[in-house]
């Protein structure tokens, strides 16, 4: 995800967002239990997605205040 586009979104959205992408982190981790994965690169992409949301998350909040 670009940061241009999450900065668009508002936070309920992000934060709608970062629960998905845990969850996918999840489902990841449990499918690699059972077997190899093909792209395990892949965690690596969706764990920085979840910190430029939280970044974002926080950019926002400090905006309001």
């Amino acid at each position: 995800m670009k940061v241009q586009e999450l900065r668009e979104k508002s936070i309920e959205d992000l934060q709608g967002t970062a629960s998905d992408i845990a969850e996918e982190i999840c489902k990841l981790k449990f499918q690699h239990g059972i077997r190899p994965l093909e792209n395990t690169a892949r965690f690596t992409v969706l764990k920085k997605d979840i910190a430029r949301i939280k970044t974002v998350i926080s950019e926002k909040s400090k905006a309001n205040n």
